[in-house]
């Protein structure tokens, strides 16, 4: 395949708009037979598990993946619609060479994406991304094809979903059981929609079941972690516990409590660093977030004496800041929870099964829980961007941000950036009052749009 030299992989593997480069079947082709390339490390045969979510580009991108793997002589293990975190372990159940996850998360249905997990269920390193692509632009896969004999099988996996139902299970204890429990959940129309209810209901919930009913095309759409409020309502109407709103491809997670407040990843992962200290299986005191998180957050995690790592916004970059310190907790205020003793990567509903467990053992509310953090008001705006010059280039822009920042007065913070797969820029401000937050993101966002809206 002849590719014009243009970068595939963004900050989490390969997204974009289905049929628009790089999100083609030619690309995604491509990336199979690189893949194929790269993971043959050892004798004989070789495996690669690929999961997907349920937008309809899925299936030629599936296709597409599964034909370069098994042209390079790789076998194919197929799960059909699957959370993101079940991928990962399906890939270290199997013991298989690397995992494929077929998914724009939380995008809309028209995008997708394509991220790979290496054999321990890790995402794959910038070096390794960069080796695939460079095989793609030069085409270099012919010494590698192997004999008519030796071409892959694909194979449909039959037993995953029950497979990742039980790894889910054993991650809550026991000889607790959800019995008397009323549950919200709502799956996003996404990966999770097989899954996620028997997981709830098998423990001994009431589950009231909202958007698991996909159609290719309705995928978050007005539903799940991006659009709470439906939950919030539903918490509501059917006098429920708790809710809990997963996004696509089920690595994320918002909760809404009894009253129907939505508790975000901030306030989750707070509730769950300090259980974990109190129990004295929080490693050496420490958690990993991200540059977003909640002044009110990072305040309560020094009362308790936490230390919290900080580090740029995505999963992989909590993963490997977690490696790095020695941490066993991490996560992002959007949802994203990783406990590294139960799973490599964010697993919405094993972060949900931890809250709920805490629940239970303390015999506490939701709501009585996430009063433990006093969140600051804030404020976060998208800007759409025709380009993404470097921000600090931006002299108008800068100059705004230093007015915002002196009318602060050290009670508050800024953040602008881009994001890392939209032509977005954020703009997040943390302040005392919310109405002066609004105000103030409001100027900054005018004046980047102003420059490169």
């Amino acid at each position: 395949m002849s590719q014009e030299k243009v970068k595939i992989f963004g900050t989490d593997g390969v997204r974009g708009r289905a049929n628009t480069y790089p999100m083609t079947v030619e690309v995604a082709l491509a990336l199979g037979r690189a893949a194929g390339k790269i993971f043959r490390k050892h004798e004989g045969k070789h495996r690669v598990v690929i999961g997907k979510d349920t937008r309809l580009s899925c299936y030629m991108f599936e296709n597409a993946l599964i034909a370069g793997l098994c042209s390079m002589g790789v076998d194919t293990l197929m799960l059909g619609p699957f959370p993101t975190p079940g991928v990962a372990f399906i890939t270290r159940a199997y013991r298989a060479d690397a995992g494929i996850v077929i998914s724009a998360s939380h995008n809309p249905f028209y995008d997708n994406g394509i991220k790979f997990f290496s054999a321990d269920g890790y995402k794959l390193p910038d070096e390794i991304e960069k080796q695939m692509e460079e095989l793609i632009f030069r085409n270099d896969f012919l010494d590698s094809l192997p004999g008519v004999y030796d071409v892959g099988r694909n194979t449909k996996v039959h037993d995953a979903d029950g497979r990742y139902i039980e790894f889910a299970k054993a991650t809550f204890p026991k000889t607790m059981n959800l019995n008397k429990i009323k549950i919200v959940l709502d799956c996003a129309n996404g990966a999770t929609y097989r899954v996620a209810p028997l997981i709830f209901q098998e423990l001994g919930a009431q589950v009231h079941i909202y958007g698991n009913t996909p159609n290719g095309l309705n995928i978050n759409e007005r539903c799940g972690a991006l659009h709470p409020e439906n939950v919030q309502k539903a918490v509501i109407d059917h006098k429920a516990d708790v809710g809990i709103a997963l996004d696509g491809d089920g690595d994320r997670i918002i909760m809404v409590d009894e009253h129907a407040q939505i508790i975000n990843g901030d306030v989750l992962l707070a509730i769950c660093a300090k259980d974990m200290k109190d129990k004295g299986t929080l490693k050496n005191h420490k958690m990993v977030s991200t540059i977003m998180a909640n002044f009110g957050f990072l305040k309560t995690m020094e009362e308790l004496g936490i230390q919290v790592v900080q580090t740029q916004v995505g999963d992989r970059y909590v993963i490997q800041a977690m490696k790095d310190h020695d941490a066993n907790l991490g996560g992002e205020q959007s949802g994203h929870l990783i406990f590294s003793e139960h799973n490599t990567t964010g697993d919405g509903l094993v972060s949900a099964l931890q809250v709920l467990r805490i629940m239970k053992e303390t015999d506490k509310t939701l709501s009585d829980l996430a009063s433990l953090v006093s969140q600051y008001p804030q404020v976060t705006l998208n800007v759409t961007v025709s380009s993404k010059p470097p921000l600090e280039t931006l002299g108008e822009v800068q100059l705004e941000i230093k007015k915002v920042e002196e009318r602060l007065q050290g009670q508050g913070r800024v953040l602008v950036r881009y994001s890392g797969t939209e032509k977005i820029c954020r703009v997040m401000i943390e302040g005392p009052q919310l109405k002066e937050v609004n105000e103030m993101a409001n100027q900054i966002a005018l004046k980047i749009k102003e420059k490169i809206g």
